[in-house]
C-alpha cells in the first residue's frame, strides 16, 4: 500500500477531530476552519517529465523492464517531498515544484548502480527513496537540475540470518513490520519502534541514524548496525566485518545519516535479539518536569534501565499527548504534573525484576504510580500522532513536531530555549501556540526532548511556521543542543548542521561527497550544499 498522498498512513485510518476537540482549537487558539474545498489527486497539473527519450531508454535499460521507470503523474506526485507539515501543506494547494521528473525501481544492488551510471551520463539527479516519511526536507534536493526517485519497494528480501552470531543481513526497501515479520519466524527481533515503524524502512532508519521509541532498552538504530553497502557513482563500498575494529577509522559511522548523500545503502547487517516472553507498560506521575527528568536520569545513568522510558512535560500531560487516542473522550480531567511511561520488555523473571527495581528508584525521586492503563493506551496509540497532526491540519491548525538533545546539565536551559523561542515568535505573529514537549530518548550523559507545536495556521502558514523554527533552531545551538537527534538534516536542518559541525568538518564531508559523487548526483542539496 502506499502511504495518503497528502498526508500519513493509511486513508483508512484518518478520522476526524471530537468537537471537544475543535472547541479547544477554537476558543484557546483562535483555529477557523478552512472553507476552501480539498484538492483531489487527480486536480494537481503536473507537468510533463524532462526527461529525453535517451535519458528514459537508459533508465529502462538499467532495470531490464520499462515497467520499473514510471512517469505518470499519481506516482511522481506519490514521491514528491516527505511529511512534514509544510511538505503537506504545499502537495495539498497543488505545489508539485519538487515533482520528480521519473520514478525508478531496482531490484538488486548491480541494477542500483546501473541507474546510477545512467543517471551519471545523462546529467540526472537521483533521491533514494524508502517509506517517504521524511520531515526535514530529506526529499527535495536542489532544482539545479531534473532528478528521478530512487523507490527501493523492490529491495525487500532478508537476505541472511546468523543465529550464533544473532545477526540479520536486510534489504534497504523492508519496511519496518516486513522486517520484524521475517525476523520473528526465526524467534528475533530488531527492536527498533520509531513512530514511522508502520511506514519508514531499514534503509531509510540507517541513512538518517533513526531512533526508535524502545532506545533505553534496544539502542538506536545506529547502534543495531554492524555492516552496510553503498552504492556509488564510483562504485561499490563495504564496511563492516566484524563486530568492532581498530582497524582505521570505522566506515559505517561515516556512512551511518548520510541521508543518500554519499550513495544508496543496499544491503544492512544488524544485530538482532531474541523476541522478548513479556511486555509490560506502566504509568507513573510526577509534580513537574524537571523532578520527572531527574527520575529518568537516575534510571539511565544508576539503572535498571528500562526498555522505554519517556516523560512528558506539564502541557502534554494535560492534553493526553501521551495516549493520542485518548484524546478529547469523555472522562476526567489530567490530573496536575507530568506523567511518565515506562516499559520493560524481555524474559518474564527479567521484566519482573527490573520492573521491581525500578518502582524503588521511581518513588524514591517523588514518583507515583499509575499502574498499566496509561502505559497500555500508550502502546497502544504510539503512532496515531501523526494521523492526529493530519485531522489538525484539517480542522485548520497548524501542527509540527521537532527535536533535539543535549547532556543532562543542559537540558533545563534547552527546554526553557525553545519553549521560549516557539512561543515568542508565534506569539508576537498573532497565532499564539501551545508547545508541548517529552523526553523520549534517554542515555548516561544526556537525552533529547521532542516538542509539538500546535497554532492557528496563519495567513500563510509556510513561511508563518519556517520563521517560528528559524527561532527555534538558533535556539537550539546557542543552548548546546543539537539540531536533531533523529529526524536528520534534509534541507530543513542543513545550514545549522552546517554550523554545528564546523568550516573544517564539512570540508571533510565534502571531500567525501567529491570522491563518491565527483558529479554531485546524489541528494543535491541534503546534508550538504548543493556544488
Amino acid at each position: 500500500m502506499d502511504m495518503l498522498w497528502n498526508g500519513w498512513g493509511d486513508p483508512a485510518k484518518a478520522a476526524p477531530l471530537p468537537e471537544t476537540v475543535t472547541g479547544l482549537l477554537r476558543d484557546l487558539l483562535g483555529v477557523a476552519p478552512s472553507t476552501a474545498e480539498p484538492l483531489a489527486l487527480g486536480d494537481i497539473t503536473v507537468p510533463e517529465p524532462r526527461l529525453t527519450e535517451a535519458a528514459h531508454a537508459a533508465l529502462i535499460a538499467a532495470l531490464g523492464e520499462s515497467d520499473h521507470v514510471r512517469t505518470d503523474p499519481e506516482t511522481r506526485v506519490r514521491h514528491t517531498r516527505g511529511k512534514s507539515t509544510p511538505d503537506l501543506l504545499r502537495i495539498r494547494r497543488g505545489d508539485v515544484d519538487d515533482v520528480p521528473e521519473a520514478v525508478v525501481l531496482p531490484a538488486t544492488h548491480d541494477e542500483v548502480l546501473a541507474v546510477l551510471g545512467a543517471c551519471s551520463e545523462h546529467g540526472l539527479a537521483l533521491v533514494p527513496f524508502g517509506g517517504g516519511t521524511s520531515v526535514v526536507g530529506g526529499l527535495a534536493p536542489a532544482r539545479a537540475r531534473p532528478f528521478v526517485a530512487l523507490d527501493l519497494r523492490r529491495m525487500d528480501r532478508l537476505l541472511a540470518l546468523d543465529p550464533v552470531s544473532r545477526t540479520a543481513t536486510l534489504q534497504p526497501g523492508l519496511r519496518a513490520p516486513q522486517a520484524e515479520a521475517l525476523l520473528a519466524e526465526h524467534g528475533f527481533t530488531l527492536g527498533h519502534f520509531p513512530q514511522s515503524y508502520e511506514w519508514a524502512t531499514i534503509g531509510g532508519f540507517a541513512a538518517t541514524r533513526s531512533s526508535g521509541q524502545a532506545s533505553a532498552g534496544y539502542g538506536r538504530f545506529d547502534e543495531m548496525v554492524l555492516g552496510l553497502t553503498l552504492a556509488t557513482p564510483a562504485g561499490t563500498l563495504d564496511s563492516g566485518r566484524a563486530p568492532r575494529s581498530a582497524a582505521g577509522p570505522d566506515l559505517r559511522q561515516l556512512l551511518l545519516g548520510s541521508e543518500g548523500a554519499f550513495g544508496v545503502i543496499t544491503s544492512v547487517t544488524v544485530r538482532i535479539r531474541p523476541r522478548p516472553q513479556s511486555r509490560r507498560y506502566e504509568g507513573w506521575r510526577f509534580a513537574s518536569f524537571d523532578t520527572g527528568a531527574a527520575a529518568l536520569r537516575r534510571l539511565a545513568q544508576d539503572g535498571p534501565r528500562p526498555t522505554v522510558l519517556r516523560l512528558s512535560d506539564e502541557t502534554e500531560t494535560l492534553i493526553g499527548l501521551a495516549q493520542p487516542e485518548a484524546i478529547g473522550s469523555a472522562g476526567t480531567p489530567q490530573e496536575a504534573g507530568c506523567m511518565a511511561v515506562v516499559g520493560f520488555e524481555g524474559t518474564e523473571e527479567d521484566t519482573a525484576l527490573r520492573r521491581e527495581q525500578a518502582a524503588a528508584v521511581l518513588s524514591a525521586c517523588g514518583g507515583t504510580p499509575l499502574g498499566d492503563d496509561p502505559g497500555h493506551r500508550w502502546a497502544e496509540g504510539r503512532y496515531s500522532a501523526p494521523y492526529l497532526r493530519d485531522s489538525l491540519l484539517d480542522a485548520g491548525a497548524f501542527a509540527e513536531t521537532l527535536e533535539t538533545a543535549a547532556f543532562w546539565s543542559r537540558v533545563p536551559a534547552l527546554y526553557a530555549a525553545v519553549r521560549g523561542a516557539l512561543t515568542g515568535t508565534l506569539t508576537a505573529a498573532g497565532t499564539p501556540p501551545l508547545v508541548m514537549c517529552h523526553i523520549s530518548h534517554v542515555y548516561e550523559n544526556g537525552a533529547s526532548l521532542y516538542f509539538t507545536v500546535v497554532s492557528a495556521q496563519g495567513k500563510d502558514p509556510v513561511p508563518h511556521w519556517e520563521h517560528a523554527k528559524h527561532a527555534a533552531n538558533e535556539a537550539i545551538l546557542a543552548a548546546g543542543g543539537t539540531i536533531s537527534h533523529h529526524h536528520g538534516v534534509g534541507t530543513d536542518h542543513r545550514d545549522w548542521y552546517l554550523r554545528e559541525a564546523g568550516e573544517l568538518g564539512v570540508a571533510a564531508l565534502q571531500a567525501v561527497k567529491h570522491r563518491l559523487d565527483p558529479a554531485g548526483l546524489l541528494n543535491p542539496g541534503v546534508l550538504l550544499p548543493a556544488d
